[in-house]
């Protein structure tokens, strides 16, 4: 743990939807469960997975105190701090507190076209307006944002409750991170690519969607536990399917959604607008079911 911050596994949870596109509390309480069950280091909720885009903002409020109420304490609980003013992501952020929240993870703000002086004074107003421990998500293909390994450092000079980077990024650029700012820790991102090539980077988690946490867990003690040869044949074995997942966020929350529902045993509902699945894609995404399950 570094700065309140803890490392391993975080499923960042996706939405479930009902037939109607509403929020299905039931089955997030099953997401929710099941990655407690798997052995999952904590919950992570309102990342990209979860479409936080699509949800407006009294569902994301719901979102935060259904998974809470849900997790009960059993691991810790960090939410994804997403808003294009300083207000709007403070409130959010105390929202995310006292639904008892232990960390956050501020994303840059998704309007406009800036410089990267504009990005990090307005992520330091947000850290500065909570007591909680913050990460900041670097993920340039995903928000079309970028901080580069020196932008970092002096966000990490500025806030000094920044205590993690989560780095959407190649194992090279995760290297870069952890040189330019070796106080940060470092959780990896992308469905796992690149995974045991990232721990040698400098990563010490990751915070995963469900269809693939579960697994990463496992890859993950084998390394820390001292085998790195048996977490290396381990993803290998899965770097497949984290690969067909992982094609573009769309295509993750088409088909890695329904990965993860097979094991759940869960029907999807997709709240448009939204990939519509074809019938080799679904085919692809059973057979990836089968070969990722932990159960």
């Amino acid at each position: 743990m570094v700065g309140g911050v803890p490392g391993g596994i975080h499923a960042v949870l996706y939405a479930l939807f009902d037939a109607e596109e509403r929020l299905d509390r039931a089955a997030m309480r099953v997401q929710v469960n099941r990655m407690v069950a798997q052995g999952c280091d904590g919950i992570t909720v309102l990342g990209l997975a979860t479409e936080v885009g699509k949800l407006t903002v009294p569902e994301r409020l719901a979102v935060i105190d259904m998974v809470a109420d849900d997790l009960a304490g059993r691991l810790p609980l960090s939410v994804t701090i997403a808003g294009n003013s300083v207000a709007e992501q403070a409130a959010l952020a105390r929202h995310a507190r006292a639904a008892g929240a232990s960390w956050l993870v501020l994303q840059p703000p998704v309007v406009g076209a800036y410089g990267a002086a504009v990005y990090l004074d307005f992520i330091a107003r947000v850290a500065a307006t909570t007591d909680l421990p913050v990460a900041v998500q670097n993920a340039p293909q995903y928000l079309g944002r970028s901080l580069s390994p020196d932008d970092v450092a002096a966000l990490a000079a500025r806030a000094p409750n920044l205590a993690a980077i989560k780095a959407e990024d190649a194992a090279t650029g995760i290297a870069a991170l952890a040189a330019a700012a070796p106080g940060l820790m470092i959780l990896g991102g992308r469905g796992g690519l690149e995974m045991t090539d990232c721990l040698r980077a400098g990563a010490t988690g990751f915070v995963l969607a469900p269809d693939i946490a579960p697994r990463a867990r496992r890859i993950l003690t084998l390394w820390q536990t001292g085998d790195p040869a048996g977490a290396e044949d381990l993803f290998a074995a899965s770097a497949p399917g984290i690969m067909f997942a992982m094609q573009s966020l769309e295509h993750l929350i088409c088909y890695g959604k329904r990965i993860f529902a097979a094991h759940a045993g869960l029907a999807v509902h997709d709240r448009q607008p939204a990939q519509a699945p074809t019938a080799f894609g679904l085919e692809l995404a059973a057979h990836w079911a089968k070969g990722l399950a932990e159960d």
